[in-house]
């Protein structure tokens, strides 16, 4: 199996999260390899080996060099991570043809499948899309569309069962906590809260929170969830914390207002969006 990079400064050299690019705007360099030499057993039966992993390699237009796994179909799979350029250098060996030739056929399939679940989607056709979103999920489990979709499908389908099973698959899924997908389970966050499903919401932006704790609109939308439920205190608690990243934070300070004088949410007259860093989604 690949080795993911650490989160922090490990033997790699790998950088601690932080915001990443547009990876659209970054340049694909193909697949890269790194090998590692490990020994198993002890005494004489110490025995070394050489352990080689594979890389799916971009740099942004700023130089600076991006990694990700590839999964057991050579599709580039969960976290994206920076590297140092002196690390990536002296660690990294290009793997010529390796891109073309074995990741590009599972790439396009994948897309495809994407592609056509969509067109299922738009169509109203849920348990088409369902089924391509499933396939999508054989070539690459920690698909973050098609692992949302599904949790939104079986929540607009009503089934508790599949719903459940797509929350814990989206639970082990980091890469949908970081910057570059929030928008994707933030859109599936709202809908499980407007269906009063606030636990899982609350859990949901408590995972992002884990990530990044220096959003004001995460702590903000984890506060409409937790008023929602009941949790008034709770909500005015995040509340307070947005307000203490950003003061001048107008719908934070009129939803805490509202909440102190014991005004329920759904008696505030108040515009209450769901707010993300690509912006305001009406309520």
């Amino acid at each position: 199996m690949p080795h993911t990079p650490n989160a922090n400064a490990d033997a790699h050299g790998a950088l601690p999260p932080s915001p990443l690019p547009d990876m659209d705007a970054c340049r694909i360099l193909g697949v890269y390899s790194m090998s590692r030499r490990t020994r198993t057993g002890q005494g004489t039966t110490s025995q070394g080996h050489d352990q080689k992993t594979y890389w799916f390699v971009r740099r942004s237009p700023e130089g600076e060099y991006f990694v990700q796994a590839l999964n057991a179909n050579s599709i580039p799979s969960g976290p994206v991570t920076p590297v140092p350029k002196g690390a990536f250098l002296a660690e990294y060996q290009p793997e010529s043809g390796y891109y073309e030739k074995r990741c590009l056929p599972y790439i396009e399939s994948l897309k495809k499948k994407i592609a056509q679940a969509d067109r299922h989607l738009a169509e109203g056709d849920l348990d088409a899309a369902e089924k391509e979103f499933l396939k999508a999920l054989l070539l690459d489990e920690k698909h973050p569309k098609a692992n949302i979709a599904l949790g939104d499908i079986a929540l607009r389908q009503g089934n508790g069962k599949k719903l459940a099973a797509a929350l814990r698959r989206i639970f082990d899924i980091d890469t949908l906590f970081l910057e570059q997908e929030r928008h994707l389970f933030n859109e599936f966050a709202i809908s499980l809260r407007k269906d009063k499903k606030f636990a899982e919401a609350v859990a949901f932006y408590a995972k992002a929170l884990e990530r990044n704790d220096a959003d004001e609109h995460l702590h903000f939308n984890i506060a409409r969830a937790m008023a929602e439920s009941g949790d008034a205190a709770g909500a005015m608690g995040q509340l307070e914390k947005a307000l203490a990243l950003r003061p001048d934070f107008s719908q934070a300070q009129s939803f805490l207002a509202h909440l102190r004088a014991g005004v329920p949410p759904d008696e505030a007259d108040l515009p209450l969006p769901d707010i993300t860093a690509l912006g305001e989604i009406p309520s």
